[in-house]
């Protein structure tokens, strides 16, 4: 007597049209840091001013993202993707054509708001096309767009500035979010909205004391990880002497083991379970965080702790939206827009905090993004012992 296995479940290949899109949108978020002395040449404002534009972007997003998800939540999610694209295109053409400052600063504001739908709406829809057993993969296929945003968009974006204007960088950034929009229409099938609900069933997660001890998880991880992020090029000053090369050198071994460490993160979120993946990868990233003032004194060394610290920092997003995907299946999308949020929140935070800690001394900045992992751990943990519980 034969049987007949059961063929193994995979995710779809249209989920991958998703990554597009989150790769314009990272490559959106960071490209500006790397222009920021075209920007402020070109509109005649100091350099702080300049870098005003990524804070700017990110505290819209923040805030945008959880009311956006709220206000599309009976939309169908193949017509939120397009329109949050087109808003997201039209808000970089916009700043590519802005003649003054605060006429960039206001098209920031709305390429924040197409940007702050696309993430967490890709996301959903990953998991919605995915079967079950496959979600924290298709999750990372989507998350896959923002670590090669970083490894990949965000210099060839900061390159085109140089070879250009940083003009021909937002155009570049709105020719990848059109080239989405374009890839979604033909490919990506009907997702159905979820089931009509209210405002106040909308928000119901929010009484989650597991989805709130999550949210600051992610808040205090991630101020840790962009701490060490914004300012890296401040840490590993011993080791690359002021180099410019060696640098991009040593952001390129980070983007790209933060690429690897965001698709395995998914296969291990799938077969080990998300609050091991999270706890392993960010107590490894705290002890590299305590010897970075000392591996950094080389470059063998600093290229040994990019390496790691790539690997252990974009581990984390998949498993995070796993776990709320897991704590509120009816509230997807709003779940993971207010993760978003609370990731842009932590970009916002890290830039102050990592400013006035280098007012002590550069290798200060280690010591206190470990502290916030830290933190985050004990909030990962708090939330799986109230999970256990609930």
């Amino acid at each position: 007597m034969t049987t007949t296995a059961e063929p193994v479940a995979r995710v779809p290949f249209r989920v991958a049209v998703l990554a597009l899109g989150t790769f314009a949108v990272g490559t959106d978020a960071f490209v500006v840091a790397g222009v920021l002395p075209e920007i402020s040449t070109d509109l005649g404002i100091g350099i702080a001013q300049a870098g005003q534009l990524v804070t700017v972007f990110a505290i819209a997003y923040a805030v945008l993202s959880p009311i956006l998800a709220t206000l599309t939540g009976t939309w169908p999610r193949r017509q939120v993707l397009l329109t949050a694209l087109a808003v997201f295109v039209l808000g970089n053409v916009a700043t590519a054509l802005a003649p003054t400052y605060a006429a960039v600063l206001a098209t920031r504001v709305i390429a924040a708001a197409g940007a702050a739908m696309v993430t967490p709406i890709s996301g959903a829809a990953a998991a919605a096309l995915a079967p079950e057993s496959q979600r924290a993969r298709a999750i990372s296929l989507v998350t896959l767009g923002l670590t090669t945003s970083t490894a990949l968009g965000v210099p060839l974006g900061t390159l085109l500035g140089s070879v250009t204007t940083w003009r021909g960088t937002m155009w570049f950034v709105a020719a990848l979010g059109a080239a989405a929009g374009l890839g979604i229409a033909v490919l990506l099938p009907t997702i159905p909205a979820p089931p009509p609900a209210g405002l106040r069933e909308r928000l119901a997660p929010l009484r989650n004391a597991k989805i709130v001890l999550v949210l600051l998880t992610t808040v205090a991880l991630f101020v840790g990880i962009y701490i060490v992020n914004t300012y890296i090029s401040v840490i590993v000053e011993p080791a690359t002497g002021g180099s410019g090369a060696l640098l991009a050198v040593l952001l390129f071994l980070s983007g790209t083991a933060g690429t690897i460490g965001n698709l395995v993160s998914g296969g291990w979120t799938d077969k080990f379970g998300a609050r091991r993946v999270i706890a392993v990868a960010m107590v490894v990233a705290l002890v590299n965080f305590l010897l970075l003032p000392f591996s950094t004194s080389t470059l063998i060394g600093a290229g040994i702790a990019v390496v790691v610290f790539g690997l252990t920092a974009w581990s984390v997003t998949v498993p995070q939206q796993h776990r709320l995907i897991e704590a509120a299946p009816a509230a997807t999308s709003f779940v993971i827009s207010l993760n978003a949020s609370s990731t842009y929140l932590a970009v916002s935070l890290s830039g102050a905090l990592g400013a006035a800690v280098l007012e002590f001394s550069p290798t200060s900045l280690p010591f206190a993004a470990a502290v916030f992992i830290a933190l985050g751990l004990a909030a990962s943990e708090l939330a799986q012992r109230i999970g256990a519980r609930s």
